[in-house]
């Protein structure tokens, strides 16, 4: 059987039925991804295949290590075609990683190269990738048209001004480009060096001067109307789980104050000031029928000697321990007695917390709308093959599978949309193995329209992107 041919992933004549009729055929909604605004915006080009591929993947930097490359040859300064074959040397190594599946998908959907990439081959997959990014097609949005890319939603900072998205809209780009709205960094009253500077921005952009806790929630709510505005319908937050303890406003305004001077607070003190900002945050959700992401459960920046070299987001980030179902409740709970839950996705990177986050949404579903509650598709170190089944299944024992709302790349890198083609397979395969088990009817036209809505339908629906 071929590497990565047509039938990959595909293990019955049902499975690949339905995804080469069905899901292949659907369009993708990419709902939650950190991809840049500006190059959407600029209609970005990449001078050669290291930029794109390599530049700012902390999966790939991870391997790189493991494979024992030197950090110069992976965030520092080498040759770009260096490298390159510092990867063609790691990628050999991966088989078993999905980086194996992922990499060669992304040569042959993108440029067309059906060889494997090791380092005989080097030399000659950096001539075709270099020669297709110069072709006038391959740019943000020869990518974006290629993939039948509806919806992008980007991950945005409240301070952040948003000019991008404007010029987006104003374009002739047929993706609809919308902002997240993620405020985490509102959060930082233990930080208050690191608050006090980006209430500074803050101010810039909702043009309100920030002295205390009402200014700070009259320039949030004035962001999240702009993003509003601009087509805006999910926020995000990433946390280690949810913050526990309840805040009044009167602590809330002592806390934020305290804060505002340049004294910082106990860590009890933050996670009450982070409570009522969840709260707050998620009643303007509420008002304005957004869904809110809570990605939960990493340990970040674990290796403090390279997060003071390289900073966040470099690869040092590890699968959490932390104990979730507790405070997610409190936070749940205090929402549905005040009558503003919004829309939620949960996410986690625990796998062990799968059956825990997808049994939870069944408490708080309140009848006012198909999957309102939502257990989020695999997610980061879980976002390969067996992650995806396990979270499918997970969803499928405790609610309703066909309400889900499907893949989401969560990437920072344009080459990353085979990832909804991934995530494609695995569910058509499991969908279409069972099928032929007995295990579910064996009735193509109902198997397809569960397959098209996870799809796509269901999230167009849920986020009222209406594409």
């Amino acid at each position: 059987m071929a590497y990565l041919d047509e039938n990959f992933l595909l293990h019955s004549d049902t499975s690949r039925r339905l995804f080469h009729e069905v899901a292949a055929q659907q369009p993708i909604i990419d709902y939650h991804c950190h991809l840049s605004p500006q190059e959407i915006a600029t209609n970005h080009r990449w001078e050669n295949i290291s930029e794109l591929w390599l530049g700012g993947d902390h999966y790939k930097w991870r391997l790189l290590r493991a494979n024992g490359i030197d950090e110069e040859l992976i965030t520092g300064d080498a040759d770009p075609r260096d490298k390159f074959q510092a990867f063609a040397e790691t990628l050999p190594y991966t088989l078993r990683n999905p980086m194996h599946h992922w990499a060669h998908m992304e040569l042959q959907r993108y440029f067309g190269i059906h060889t494997l990439l090791t380092p005989d081959t080097a030399d000659e997959i950096w001539e075709k990738t270099n020669a297709r990014l110069a072709e006038p097609d391959f740019s943000t949005h020869g990518i974006l048209e290629k993939f039948a890319v509806r919806v992008i939603g980007t991950s945005d900072d409240p301070a952040d001004p948003l000019d991008h998205h404007a010029a987006i809209a104003e374009s002739d780009l047929r993706t609809k480009v919308v902002p997240t709205f993620r405020p985490d960094r509102a959060f930082q009253v233990d930080r208050p060096d690191l608050l006090n500077a980006w209430l500074g921005k803050l101010e810039d952009a909702s043009d309100i001067s920030i002295t205390h806790l009402s200014d700070l929630l009259a320039a949030l709510r004035k962001r999240h109307a702009d993003f509003h505005a601009l087509g805006a319908r999910l926020s995000d937050h990433g946390l280690d789980r949810c913050p526990a303890l309840t805040c009044t406003d009167g602590e809330a305004a002592i806390i934020f104050d305290k804060a505002r001077t340049g004294k910082a607070v106990s860590a009890e003190d933050k996670e009450r000031f982070s409570f009522y900002l969840l709260v707050f945050t998620a009643q303007l959700d509420a008002a304005h029928g957004w869904t809110k992401q809570l990605h939960l459960g990493p340990f970040r920046n674990t290796n403090s000697r390279m997060f003071a070299k390289l900073g966040p987001d470099a690869g040092f980030d590890t699968i959490g321990d932390t104990r979730q179902g507790a405070a997610l409740i409190t936070f749940l709970d205090t929402l549905a007695n005040q009558d503003a839950l919004p829309k939620i996705i949960l996410y986690n990177t625990n796998p062990g917390d799968n059956h825990l986050f997808a049994a939870m949404t069944g408490c708080f579903q309140d009848g006012t709308l198909p999957g309102k509650i939502q257990f989020g598709s695999g997610w980061w170190f879980l976002d390969q093959k067996d992650g995806i089944e396990e979270q499918l299944n997970a969803l499928s024992a405790t609610g309703l599978l066909s309400r889900f709302v499907g893949m989401l790349t969560d990437s920072r890198s344009f080459l990353s949309f085979p990832r909804h083609e991934y995530f494609r397979r695995v569910l058509c395969n499991l969908i279409g193995t069972e099928a032929e088990r007995g295990e579910l009817p064996d009735d193509f036209e109902v198997l397809s329209k569960l397959i098209a809505d996870i799809s796509f339908h269901n999230a167009n629906r849920h986020f009222d992107f209406n594409v």
